[in-house]
């Protein structure tokens, strides 16, 4: 993995799944992210090649439920984010999926609930041995690119001296969320203390926060001096933001929907990303919010978006 100038699609819980992550490298994204998926999740997993789809499956035993998708196509650019709290569960549970990601990247910047109750994503923060125990065993067992994401701590000082530790350890790279773990997103993401960091380390920074329109992407590199770029909720809203010529919502929105069909997305996951995205443009109260709400499985979400023909042909592919 090489990070400089790139578009990087952020890890987005319940949005980051295999239809999307594709839809936003199609519109132009050089790295994508997965969902952050929790270690204890995934070390009960076993990999799969689903023949079906030509996809690699992470399922979990005794169920159905695949826990990550992901294809040969995105094995130069995803990411594989874990939710961690423990060097050796991260390690089990990373050598299940390096020989199919590009990069692994470790959550320290989750502030919910379940992720810091578990000792997990912001919660790391504040224990900055056990993160260099964390990415020193990753270094030393694998062969993969590995990367931490960050958000930014009580002052620039403090969150200087912990990317200094982290980028002693070995990170290739490190991704800086401008907000501190009580901000909330409407409020502004702070990129001069992303630039903080960006002028102490040597390692690229991927700059993170505020990021809504193509013309963001030259803007924050130009105030923070960081390499690369991610970006979520710009992204969630409408994954063309990584294209110069940006498409309209309805447009990606039924691309998105015929990824979902195509890459069999688990249906809570496609219901999950339509209703951000027609909250954020529309409003859910209206038929096409209700009709999302409603829908059982991915052919009532085709047929909401005049994609029933589209679902049957793919359908009868497979059979």
């Amino acid at each position: 993995m090489e990070y400089k100038n790139k578009h990087v699609l952020a890890p987005m819980v319940r949005v980051g799944t295999l239809p999307f992550r594709l839809l936003a490298a199609q519109y132009g994204a050089d790295i994508t992210y997965g969902e952050e998926i929790i270690d204890h999740k995934m070390i009960k997993c076993d990999r799969h090649i689903n023949e079906y789809l030509g996809t690699t499956d992470f399922v979990e035993r005794g169920t159905q439920n695949v826990v990550f998708r992901t294809c040969p196509e995105e094995r130069n650019r995803v990411v594989f984010q874990m939710g961690t709290s423990n060097a050796v569960r991260a390690l089990t549970a990373a050598q299940l999926v390096s020989k199919d990601v590009a990069a692994i990247d470790i959550n320290m910047g989750c502030p919910k609930s379940f992720s810091i109750s578990g000792g997990m994503g912001a919660a790391l923060l504040s224990k900055p041995e056990l993160i260099h125990d964390i990415i020193t065993t990753l270094k030393r067992n694998l062969d993969n690119t590995i990367t931490c994401k960050i958000r930014l701590l009580k002052s620039s000082e403090v969150t200087v001296e912990l990317a200094r530790r982290i980028e002693k350890a070995g990170v290739s790279a490190l991704a800086v969320h401008g907000r501190r773990v009580p901000d909330r997103p409407r409020d502004p993401a702070k990129w001069d203390e992303i630039a903080d960091v960006v002028a102490a380390l040597s390692i690229p920074v991927i700059a993170n926060g505020d990021v809504f329109e193509y013309e963001d992407f030259e803007r924050i590199k130009g105030a923070t001096g960081a390499t690369c770029v991610m970006v979520a909720r710009g992204a969630l809203w409408n994954a063309s933001i990584f294209s110069p010529s940006k498409s309209s919502w309805e447009d990606v929105k039924r691309e998105y929907v015929r990824q979902c069909i195509l890459w069999d997305n688990d249906v809570k996951s496609t219901k999950h990303t339509l209703k951000e995205m027609i909250a954020h443009y529309s409003s859910l109260e209206l038929p096409e919010g209700k009709a999302v709400i409603k829908s059982a499985n991915t052919e009532n979400v085709a047929r909401i978006y005049g994609e029933e023909d589209y679902y049957h042909q793919v359908s009868m592919n497979r059979s």
